[in-house]
């Protein structure tokens, strides 16, 4: 007697035999993965706060450097870049390992949106803030800081949670350079299996590892939606 269609299913994406081989490799995927998307996430964030102040003393040179920095790197789709430092620095004599490759790339990519997102919610701020701050002495960098910055990273929590996410995910895309991440892991024990199960455990492995934060930003909005209203 053949097998019925949910037995040939649970045997393509479920297979127990595969589940147990392949799960440590799969885990020390989602060890690498929350590791490079944590160190995105501090550095990018950090980086394009330092930008976004920087670009409010409104210093023409920097500013157009920055300016340019931002546009260049919102772009360009990481995956070129990735590829672009991976091979093609070494044609210079500049060699990076993989993994420090996908972590400056998205961050570079992060801390791009992320100091646009900054400057908008400084800009934001009525102009009343900054005279009434100047009025009581506080020189600019201290109102810059102490009355301005408050108020703008409340405005710009939402989207740059939202961002944060949307380019965290993108540490898949360090499959293409052998970073053993989730994909690659899944990837590579798919061929060896000759089963799709691996690449419906990376699945899970990814949607484990992201659900939370996508939860997390989703109250983030509505918190701050509600104080806003």
């Amino acid at each position: 007697m053949p097998p019925d269609r949910w037995s040939i299913f649970l045997d393509t994406f479920f297979k127990s035999s595969v589940i147990e081989k392949y799960l440590p490799s799969i885990a020390k995927g989602v060890v690498v993965t929350l590791e490079c998307a944590v160190l995105v996430v501090i550095t990018g964030i950090l980086l394009g706060l330092a930008l976004a102040l920087v670009r409010a003393y409104r210093i023409r040179a920097l500013n157009v450097v920055i300016v340019v920095f931002v546009d260049m790197m919102r772009a360009l789709p990481p995956l070129v870049l990735i590829l672009v430092v991976y091979f093609g620095l070494p044609n210079v004599g500049v060699s990076l390992p993989n993994f420090v490759v996908l972590w400056l790339v998205l961050m570079f990519v992060l801390a791009a949106f992320a100091e646009e997102i900054f400057w908008a919610g400084i800009t934001a701020t009525p102009k009343g803030q900054w005279e009434a701050a100047r009025s009581t002495g506080l020189g600019f960098t201290q109102t810059l800081v102490w009355v301005v910055m408050p108020q703008a990273a409340r405005i710009t929590i939402p989207p740059l949670t939202n961002r944060t996410i949307a380019i965290t995910k993108n540490t898949a895309l360090g499959t293409v350079i052998g970073v053993p991440e989730i994909l690659n892991q899944a990837t590579t024990a798919t061929s060896f299996a000759g089963n799709a199960t691996p690449l419906m455990m990376g699945a899970v492995a990814y949607l484990v590892l992201f659900i939370p934060v996508v939860i997390f930003g989703r109250w983030l909005e509505t918190r701050f939606a509600w104080k806003r209203a």
